[in-house]
């Protein structure tokens, strides 16, 4: 009998679960949408369905060791999400204790960022790393920080959020009610603003000056940037040049081995990591030059988020021996 871990993820628009095994092989995955579910123990109850009627309908007989939820604002102390923004849901959920009415069995919750990071070190190339760094580039940016091989939760059970660190005293507003988060400058949201921005100053007219800020997004950027067009390419710059400041102050206190980048910006490659590298080169405190590797997430696939979230049944697993 085989062993699985259950993989959630828990996304505004959908939910995915899939059954893994240790070595990552994903037996099946179930998409199920999120918003049609306005009270969350009713999608708790149909993830439960889709779970027992993944392992009723695999062709070998699995046996299922735990349950791992990557979701927004959650909280891996309480088992809980959070008022989370993108979600119908208000207040705190107890999504662990909820998933306890249908299994005896670990249930381990945390945001997706943190899920990411423990899918690199379990599954991808953070494989034998006890230190680095995973920022997932998104419509926001988050982050899951691994210290001593360990995720790093700080007292509260939210800490790590690099997203929301300030780079910009009275910058852009954030939606988390304060101005100039790291964000709403680099993410596929915050390139946006910035080719927005751009083009109201009269930045060297290009492709992009027929779209308006609602019609931009990410793959359009960057193929405008692959294209030649002066904004795209400008705009790729300066978001490398404000995640460099950030990656710069991240290094100097958690000294990573690796700090990765995943999630839809990060899938721009060479125009991102070129002008990152160069201007993290110019920006990190001599005693830490070379003291670490840039590298896109080797787990960059549409199954990605259900490896990362199955993994937190492995690395507790591991924690617990």
């Amino acid at each position: 009998m085989k062993e699985v871990a259950a993989g959630i993820d828990i996304g505004g628009t959908n939910s995915v679960v899939g059954l893994v095994e240790k070595n990552g092989n994903i037996y099946n995955t179930t998409t199920i949408p999120t918003l049609k579910y306005h009270e969350p123990r009713d999608l708790i109850y149909n993830l439960h369905i889709s779970i027992q009627a993944m392992l009723k309908d695999a062709k070998e007989e699995l046996q299922l060791t735990g349950i791992g939820i990557g979701a927004p604002n959650a909280n891996y102390y309480r088992g809980s999400v959070e008022d989370p923004a993108n979600l119908p849901w208000k207040g705190i959920i107890p999504v662990r204790a909820m998933f306890s009415e249908y299994y005896d069995l670990p249930v381990i919750i945390t945001n997706d960022a943190n899920a990411a990071a423990v899918g690199e070190m379990i599954y991808g190339g953070a494989r034998g790393m006890k230190d680095f760094v995973v920022l997932t580039l998104g419509t926001g940016l988050g982050s899951g920080i691994i210290v001593n091989g360990d995720l790093v939760y700080g007292n509260s059970g939210f800490a790590g959020e690099l997203g929301h660190m300030i780079m910009f005293p009275d910058g852009r507003q954030c939606g988390c009610g304060r101005k100039g988060c790291l964000e709403t400058y680099v993410s596929a949201t915050g390139i946006c603003r910035t080719v927005s921005e751009l083009i109201d100053k009269g930045f060297s007219p290009g492709m992009l000056n027929k779209y308006k800020p609602e019609q931009l997004n990410s793959l359009l950027i960057s193929e405008a940037a692959e294209a030649g067009d002066k904004i795209a390419l400008e705009a790729f710059e300066r978001t490398a040049e404000v995640l460099a400041i950030a990656i710069a102050n991240t290094v100097v206190f958690t000294s990573p081995e690796a700090i990765f980048l995943f999630g839809g910006l990060s899938r721009a490659g060479k125009l991102l990591m070129d002008p990152l590298k160069k201007w993290v080169a110019e920006k990190i405190m001599l005693s830490f030059k070379d003291s670490f590797k840039l590298l896109f997430s080797s787990l960059e696939n549409k199954n990605a988020a259900v490896l990362g979230s199955s993994a937190l049944v492995w690395k507790e697993q591991n924690n617990s021996k």
